[in-house]
């Protein structure tokens, strides 16, 4: 009976999808509606399971290939990971991480949980690009480039809607999407409202598994924030500076704050001209009047010690600050 039931459910599932998505509206009806659309005409799913690709498992060693190819993301990732988990894991809630391509990489979960995650599919290997699962939290979010919330029966596929999936796009150093945050929840009576607040800490992690990148991508350049420019109480908007105080890296935020290109490299550009200091600079003023700030702070004010230090004559000092307009 129990058998027949879910499939009366299946049937009834597949069913609106295949209304809701082919309807005159189509795919203006929702975000929900549309990917539903993507799903079945250009990927050539059918909702029921009956046809169209299979599920997609990658063996042992593709899957260490595509780990190893996101070494940098996985290894800023997995404290991050951790905590995630700890956050949510007595809720019989999954994390999980895939590659930009939707293949998972990683997990956490209870080990009580483990046999609901299996059975659905979420596990290291298995593929959940919207070309094979149809709409579902990782699959959706890599294609939209955007954070998600797939609740249940929002699933393309009948066999997935008992999950609810929250989940926010990774952006590398240069911009490019490289992965998927993901938390799946294996409880039946998940509410729409506890996915909310899961969604703002899956996308806060996010953002901070991307800041963690970008600052081991740019190992030995100063990083600083963009002013004014925060996301969920988390700085983001991060820049690479040279020595020469050129811009050299710039997350996926600071580009959008800054009106640079998403994503990819660019030619290294004063940080003076990229922030809207260029009209406060004078030729080589600022870099000489920091050079004499630090002699004379280096000899607690004392002209001459300074002026030795640098290689002048203490009149020429005086000469320099005066030009600079700083005070003896």
């Amino acid at each position: 009976m129990a058998v027949t039931r879910q499939t009366a459910i299946g049937g009834m599932h597949a069913d609106r999808v295949l209304a809701t998505a082919l309807s005159a509206r189509g795919p203006a009806a929702s975000p929900i509606a549309a990917s539903w659309w993507r799903s079945i005409v250009q990927h050539n799913l059918d909702p029921s399971g009956v046809a169209g690709m299979r599920p997609e498992r990658l063996d042992a060693k593709a899957l260490k290939e595509r780990r190893q190819r996101s070494d940098l993301m996985l290894s800023a990732a997995a404290g991050r990971l951790d905590f995630l988990f700890r956050c949510v894991g007595q809720s019989a809630c999954g994390v999980f991480l895939s590659d930009r391509d939707g293949v998972v990489l990683d997990k956490r979960w209870r080990d009580g949980d483990q046999e609901s995650f299996e059975l659905w599919g979420l596990r290291p290997g298995r593929v959940w690009a919207e070309a094979v699962e149809g709409t579902n939290g990782i699959g959706t979010c890599l294609a939209e480039l955007r954070p998600v919330i797939i609740h249940r029966d929002e699933h393309f596929f009948d066999r997935n809607i008992a999950m609810s999936c929250i989940d926010a796009p990774i952006f590398g150093p240069d911009g490019t999407l490289i992965g998927a945050l993901d938390i799946s929840s294996a409880r039946s009576d998940q509410t729409a409202s506890a996915n909310q607040m899961i969604a703002a800490l899956v996308q806060q992690t996010a953002r901070l598994i991307e800041a963690d990148c970008f600052r081991r991508a740019h190992d030995g350049h100063r990083i600083t924030l963009v002013d004014g420019h925060e996301e969920n109480g988390e700085a983001t908007a991060l820049l690479a500076l040279s020595a020469d105080d050129l811009v050299v890296g710039a997350t996926r935020a600071a580009r959008q704050a800054l009106g640079l290109q998403l994503s990819g490299s660019f030619a290294p550009m004063p940080a003076g001209d990229l922030l809207g200091h260029g009209d406060e600079r004078r030729g080589f003023d600022p870099a000489e009047r920091a050079v004499l700030v630090q002699a004379l702070a280096r000899h607690s004010g004392n002209a001459s010690r300074a002026a030795r230090d640098l290689g002048i004559g203490r009149a020429t000092l005086y000469r320099r600050m005066k030009r600079l307009g700083m005070a003896p």
